[in-house]
């Protein structure tokens, strides 16, 4: 059998080869016919391939536009959460394709090491490590001292319980954000004062409002964590992102945990994860809307996003922007900014794509337009 596969390696790409392998494991089928189901494979692949000239970015938006239009516009909710919300749909696909660096309901799906994916109290435990917790989490009560000029946060014990904190862990914490500040600890209250300004008062106020969303302990903008069961294992979802600071967590699996946020992948892992995050990303949109878009088209977008080595989204500040044809750029948007800053430095158009061909009315490199005729003719005196 493995002689037969051999034989097809160059006519097959290998994913294909690995594929047939699995799905005929457990199938009785003789030489002759796996001789003629990989000869049957090796002609949809040539079949499937695309012709020279092909004008592949015109298909590929052709393929998404046409069924984006049928696409529903809603954001979905689970657990019941809004904070635990995430786009879908046409927004979601947008925020991908523009490569928004501010997403909406950015998120992540941790996974955790064996044994602790298998403890649901070591999961909740992990989670409560996690989770970012604000001093206003922890207390029952913020108020104003007006005689002695100083904040009284009132600590309430059983909030400090449930998030496995103690009064001095608290008082550590709040002492490292306000430095300048005298943080100490009375009866079950932390004191902030040493308040300076030309009004205190105001500055008082503010001093209250900040320690409010002061962070005590967890990770920084992590806002929710929700423990779930995922086959036979246990995950956490949170509502927010940090993929940096998750990773440092010993017991999180690093090769399984992943983020929404496809500038902070590519940040963490590098441009050809940010690459597959585009794939993986837009695939679980269309994949949700039941809509079946080849994957070689999204392959093609990722690939224009992240080809310069960074992410620019399908923008006129991106991918549009960084055209080298002056027309092609100009067709976009913003023509007269783009024909004035090229007349200004004296840039050449080479005219070597569909746009601006088609501006100035001349066959455009593509199909029956892409090859040059030369004739070649002998016994002519030169």
């Amino acid at each position: 059998m493995d002689e037969i596969f051999d034989r097809y390696r160059e006519r097959i790409p290998g994913i294909f080869l690995i594929n047939l392998k699995k799905e005929i494991e457990n199938r009785k089928i003789s030489k002759k016919d796996l001789e003629k189901i990989l000869e049957h494979l090796s002609k949809v692949y040539n079949e499937s391939k695309i012709q020279p000239g092909e004008s592949i970015g015109v298909v590929a938006a052709e393929s998404f536009g046409e069924p984006a239009t049928q696409m529903t516009l809603n954001v979905f909710h689970f657990a019941g959460v809004e904070e635990m919300s995430v786009s879908q749909s046409l927004p979601r696909l947008i925020e991908i394709f523009d490569a928004r660096a501010n997403i909406k309901t950015p998120m992540m799906n941790i996974y955790l090491k064996s044994p602790y994916n298998k403890d649901p109290n070591k999961v909740r435990k992990i989670a409560g490590i996690i989770k970012e917790v604000k001093l206003k989490e922890v207390a029952s009560r913020f108020h104003i001292n007006i005689q002695k000029f100083r904040v009284v946060v009132v600590l309430d014990k059983k909030k400090m319980k449930m998030f496995s904190l103690d009064e001095k862990e608290i008082v550590k914490t709040t002492s490292e954000t306000f430095k300048d500040l005298n943080v100490r600890l009375g009866t079950n209250k932390i004191i902030l004062d040493g308040v300076s300004g030309n009004n205190q008062f105001i500055e008082l106020y503010k001093l209250k409002e900040k320690a409010k969303e002061t962070m005590v302990s967890g990770i920084k903008n992590i806002r929710q964590v929700l423990p779930v069961k995922s086959g036979n294992e246990f995950m956490i979802l949170t509502a927010g992102s940090n993929l940096k600071e998750i990773f440092k967590i010993g017991e999180i699996d690093a090769t399984r945990t992943t983020t929404n946020d496809i500038h902070e992948i590519k940040k963490v892992l590098g441009i050809e994860a940010g690459r597959q995050a585009i794939i993986n990303e837009a695939t679980k949109v269309i994949r949700d809307q039941a809509i079946d878009i080849d994957i070689r088209h999204l392959m093609l977008i990722a690939d224009v996003i992240t080809h310069l080595g960074n992410i620019k989204g399908i923008t006129r500040s991106g991918i549009t922007g960084e055209k080298e044809s002056v027309l092609a750029r100009a067709s976009f948007e913003t023509p007269i900014k783009h024909i004035v800053n090229a007349s200004l430095i004296g840039e050449e158009d080479k005219l070597n794509s569909v746009i601006e061909n088609v501006m100035l009315n001349q066959p455009v490199p593509l199909g029956t337009g892409l090859p040059d005729l030369v004739i070649k003719m002998d016994g002519i005196k030169k």
